[in-house]
């Protein structure tokens, strides 16, 4: 047939623009997050109770944080979608009450005392060469 995709030689539309349209129906055709998160933001689960009817996408991103919390990058390779949609997923989770951003453990003024600390070293050395 001339119409088929084996007479033109190119593939159904399907085939190839999925994921384009799979992010934007995922997103609602947002953009943007409402909560600022970065790669490394840690998020742990929250109220289960607030997760029904969640989307496949949203199951696995909570999924992936009930042992331990994950950060931004780590969700997004496993629900295998792009960094800007894992980000909308999660901030939408954050508003429902099912995720919420994790606050640095007890150590991390161990790790603030240990970047200052690097910091006035970089400085005093810094200030020697110039």
């Amino acid at each position: 047939m001339a119409g088929t995709p084996a007479a033109t030689g190119r593939e159904p539309w399907d085939t190839y623009d999925t994921e384009d349209v799979r992010s934007y129906a995922i997103t609602g055709g947002r953009t943007r997050p409402r909560h600022a998160m970065r790669l490394v933001t840690l998020l742990e689960v929250g109220d289960l109770a607030r997760a029904a009817g969640m989307a496949p996408e949203a199951v696995r991103a909570v999924e992936a944080c009930r042992v331990q919390p994950c950060s931004v990058v780590e969700i997004a390779a496993l629900i295998g979608h792009p960094v800007g949609v894992t980000k909308i997923i999660l901030s939408d989770l954050v508003d429902r009450g099912v995720l919420f951003m994790a606050l640095p453990g007890p150590g991390a003024a161990d790790h603030l005392q240990l970047l200052e600390a690097l910091r006035s070293g970089l400085q005093t050395k810094l200030s020697d060469v110039a």
